[in-house]
């Protein structure tokens, strides 16, 4: 059960093409990570597919922008760390379209949680298979002392390995992942160590995540994942190692690729979807992937004369759609370095605000660089759920002081620039709201949605589940025009004690 699981199989039997003189038009709002799946994969089988992205570049929340330093240093900046984890079956799948033996991604080496409370645990040298795993850690690790182990309670912690997509959601999705922490009852230092750190990365707090989407989160990356906590890392910036290559293979495939245009409007009419482009033309198609974050596509639609005659059901569901919380992301280029201990990737746990540090200068070659001419270093500072009434440059500064109680030498370093942005655009996930939640095929004939925020039973979040229902949308425009579909694998999607209960 541990191999990877295919929900989508090939089929040989069907046309893996379209027609030639029969390809029928596509729009794909949103240039992020879901709509270039779905355009590369639509594109490459012959749809006439043009991709709208109201931004200056390719890349959504994996995108990149020009900073020229003091120095006069031209830079790329990325939008902030993503680990490629070995489990995203569906976004390698695609990125091979790019670089067949995924040459760019290195493995980023340990994954440790730091904290001023406790020693630090890294959690990268466990076995992959999944039970085995779940014993490792707690014979390993300082958090699961066997006087703490004797006050959880094991029926509730099991819940862990009996993720259903169907009964998880029926049976916590009311309930809090603080709720559902307090029933564990693991110790304080087991909660803080593994859990709270690990809802954080969901841009979500556990006081308002549900406690079944933590149960799914808890499923894809540990209890039913068969490759383990290891992730991978680009070893330059995403521009030149994702997206320059991306627009390259869509150009070779036919596609058109619009920058700077952000779509207003979508109305349906009897030719299809009409889509409203600021200062251009409007864009009509048979089908429409609409692929933007979850503000962008609340007020799409919320601009879109008559949508909630068109699709009642999706324009109320989009209407609620919850955001999470908001999020920071701060990069310094410092004279001098860090400690040479230090992983490249830590996580942080039981600060107010700093939830993970990023040495860029040890995985990035531009920043590498950089850091090689003037001995200096380049740290990202990421804080996934940050308090609503706090400002950019408060946030900011309040992370720098929290790193300097973890790392005292992070004092000493002269920060000689900082880019730092506050972001409101990460996916909620509020308990109660996973039956409301839209899927990938919407009551709006021919309008198909991508994205981080989009429901599927397939096992999968952030980056992957972009790229899944990325490929699901495509696949579904592919099925209506009698296409092959492409082919999806996953983790197992129930977990190992899905079919017992009590």
């Amino acid at each position: 059960m541990f191999s990877p699981h295919v929900v989508v199989a090939p089929r040989p039997d069907l046309p893996q093409r379209v027609p030639d003189d029969g390809a029928g038009k596509v729009v794909v709002v949103g240039g992020g990570l879901a709509g270039v799946t779905a355009a590369t994969v639509l594109a490459e089988r012959g749809m006439d597919v043009e991709l709208l992205e109201g931004a200056p570049r390719l890349g959504g929340r994996l995108g990149t922008w020009p900073r020229t330093l003091p120095d006069g240093t031209a830079v790329t900046v990325e939008h902030g760390y993503h680990g490629f984890f070995r489990q995203y079956y569906t976004l390698r799948d695609v990125l091979r379209r790019i670089d067949p033996d995924l040459s760019f991604l290195r493995d980023v080496g340990g994954y440790p949680v730091e904290s001023r409370e406790w020693e630090s645990e890294d959690f990268t040298d466990l076995p992959t298979t999944p039970l085995a795993n779940l014993a490792a850690l707690v014979w390993k690790s300082p958090s699961f002392r066997l006087r703490d182990l004797r006050k959880v309670d094991g029926r509730e912690a099991l819940a862990m390995l009996r993720y259903d997509p169907v009964r998880t959601f029926a049976e916590h999705d009311h309930r809090t992942t603080a709720e559902l922490l307090d029933a564990f009852g693991f110790s304080e230092r087991g909660r803080a160590m593994l859990f709270e750190v690990f809802a954080h990365s969901f841009f979500n707090t556990e006081q308002r995540y549900s406690a079944a989407e933590f149960l799914a989160m808890c499923h894809f990356y540990f209890t039913g994942n068969p490759e383990g906590l290891g992730m991978d890392v680009p070893v330059d910036q995403y521009d030149a190692t994702i997206w320059a290559p991306f627009a390259a293979l869509l150009d070779k495939h036919g596609a058109t690729v619009t920058t700077d245009a952000r779509a207003t409007v979508v109305v349906n009419g009897p030719g299809g979807w009409s889509v409203g482009v600021e200062g251009g033309s409007t864009r009509t198609a048979r089908h429409l992937v609409v692929a933007t974050d979850v503000p962008g596509t609340r007020e799409l639609f919320a601009r879109s004369p008559g949508f909630p005659t068109t699709a009642p059901r999706l324009a109320a569901q989009v209407a609620e759609l919850p955001g999470g919380e908001p999020y920071v992301v701060a990069r310094l280029w410092c004279r001098g370095d860090v400690d040479a201990a230090h992983a490249d990737f830590t996580g942080v746990t039981r600060e107010r605000i700093l939830d993970s540090v990023t040495l860029f200068h040890r995985i990035e070659a531009e920043s590498a660089a950089w850091a090689r001419r003037t001995g200096g270093s380049v740290i990202e500072l990421h804080s996934y759920a940050c308090p609503h009434e706090a400002s950019r440059d408060e946030l900011v500064a309040e992370m720098r002081r929290e790193l300097e109680g973890l790392w005292p030498e992070f004092g000493d370093l002269e920060v000689l620039d900082v880019d730092a942005h506050l972001y409101a655009n990460a996916p909620g996930f509020d308990p109660g709201y996973h039956a409301r939640r839209p899927g990938v095929v919407t009551d709006a004939r021919g309008l198909r949605l991508a994205g981080d925020w989009v429901a599927t039973d397939i096992p999968s979040a952030l980056m992957e589940r972009a790229a899944v229902t990325g490929v699901l949308a495509a696949n579904d425009i592919l099925r209506e025009e009698g296409v092959a579909p492409e082919p999806i694998r996953s983790i197992t999607p129930r977990g190992i004690l899905a079919g017992r209960t009590g």
